[in-house]
């Protein structure tokens, strides 16, 4: 597990901030510039590839990695220790001392197109012969500024419902109930299940996940908080004010932002004293990583699962992932192209889903499946090695989870990523902190998040 992927729960909320705040005066190439390396399938490579971001510390990883290696030999791997660092990065770069390939979430990547500091890679796709079709489009047009792609997509987050059957039960209520087909529903489920004891909250009712959520608030309530073209903020759409208004009025129904967030806080949320175990958490939409921690942790713990629903009743759901993009002035660039190739095709998923099989097996765990950005994989591995886990309640989880991933939308590219996330998810924590109600918020993160879009995109055409 990513651990940008943990830090999104327990509450930094405004990641954008540390690329909004060093992306600026390090300029590291022209974003229009064409590549000045020739990419062949059939090349023979040689030096070094250093890379930054991946740690492959599991199985899939591995497994992939070893494959990788192999496929670029004599050309050798050294990694940069940690998660990929935003500043550490783009030091690298101001300094002339790029990595060759960085492992960074795809939301990061029209920032850094824009900037100049990561190439198009449309030449390396079409000499490495990558298998541009494979990948799901969603995906691939979350990496894909001004008509180029800027990154190969890697793995693959969605949300699913996660409920606690038993809590459930004791309200008289039922997964239908809390899966986002009926907002009304949803409120009443929060009420009914959310406890108090000696004044202080023992069970949350309902978590809407703000604010990393708005996205998907919003969509399910029919809105987009960003035009599909990437140049239009929407942030004060009507329908997106009604979506966070809706999501903040759970908390204020259980006492709070703040008292919620508080006491999840205090959860074992990667073990055994997790919130669904200790029955103090109803139900919440989660990425779908998180069933094989509870799996792992407390297979019997009485849950419920679904696919999230927009509100005429259509599953879906709000992703987020990786991606591998090469630096304008890698010093290896063939390598990093043919690394970023064999790390996401078909072959090398299908040899990392066996390995991750066998673990399972040998611990005596099911598989419950992997989700990538690779729609070809996906199928394959589904239908090969997805099999019964033995329980309705883990078959339904991963069930929802590839519902989910037949089903989800990604925020649009644009040269202001990091703007616009630090500009709607500023709104909302100021709704969350009582500091402005939702149409004020939004209103003010829609000026803030048109004038970085239109910032960004201008200089952009000035590069091109």
């Amino acid at each position: 597990m990513r651990t940008s992927t943990r830090l999104r729960w327990v509450g930094v909320a405004c990641t954008g901030l540390v690329l909004a705040g060093c992306a600026t005066g390090q300029g590291g190439g022209d974003a229009g510039n064409k590549p000045s390396t020739s990419f062949n399938s059939t090349a023979k490579l040689s030096g070094g590839l250093q890379i930054m971001g991946f740690g492959g510390e599991d199985e899939v990883g591995k497994t992939r990695l070893a494959l990788a290696t192999k496929a670029i030999a004599p050309a050798t791997v050294k990694q940069t220790p940690g998660a990929f660092d935003v500043q550490q990065f783009l030091s690298a770069v101001a300094t002339g001392t790029p990595p060759d390939l960085i492992y960074a979430d795809r939301d990061q990547l029209g920032t850094f197109a824009a900037r100049g500091v990561i190439m198009p890679l449309d030449e390396c796709i079409s000499g490495e012969k990558i298998a541009k079709g494979d990948f799901r489009k969603p995906a691939l047009a979350q990496v894909t500024l001004d008509g180029k792609v800027y990154g190969i997509p890697e793995f693959n987050q969605v949300e699913v419902t996660m409920a606690n059957s038993k809590l459930l039960g004791d309200a008289g209520l039922t997964i239908d109930d809390v899966n986002g087909k009926d907002w009304a529903k949803i409120t009443a489920a929060a009420k009914a299940m959310t406890k108090t004891s000696g004044g202080k909250l023992s069970v949350i009712g309902y978590d809407s996940k703000l604010p990393e959520f708005l996205p998907l608030w919003a969509k399910a309530n029919g809105a987009d908080l960003l035009s599909a073209d990437g140049k239009k903020s929407q942030l004060d759409d009507p329908k997106v004010v009604e979506a966070l208004t809706f999501a903040n009025d759970i908390y204020k129904s259980m006492g709070g932002f703040g008292k919620v967030k508080a006491f999840r806080d205090s959860a074992d949320f990667f073990g055994k004293g997790n919130q669904f175990a200790k029955n103090t958490l109803g139900a919440m939409n989660m990425e779908q990583w998180y069933i094989n921690v509870l799996n792992d942790v407390t297979p019997d713990v009485p849950m419920a699962f679904d696919t999230f629903h927009a509100k005429d009743g259509s599953p879906l759901s709000f992703a987020t992932g990786s991606a591998w993009a090469i630096p304008t002035k890698a010093k290896n660039a063939k390598a990093a192209c043919r690394f970023a190739r064999v790390m996401t095709e078909v072959n090398s998923w299908m040899a990392a889903a066996k390995a991750r099989v066998d673990a399972r097996t040998k611990s005596h765990k099911p598989f419950t499946g992997l989700l990538t950005g690779n729609e070809k994989a996906d199928d394959q591995i589904h239908q090969q090695y997805v099999k019964s886990t033995g329980s309705k309640v883990w078959d339904s989880a991963v069930e929802a989870q590839y519902a989910a991933n037949d089903n989800f939308f990604t925020l649009a590219a644009n040269p202001a990523d990091a703007e616009f996330k630090t500009a709607w998810q500023g709104a909302v924590n100021r709704v969350l902190n009582g500091q402005q109600d939702p149409q004020a918020a939004l209103a003010q993160g829609q000026k803030e998040a048109q004038s970085a879009l239109d910032q960004a995109w201008q200089k952009l055409g000035a590069r091109s």
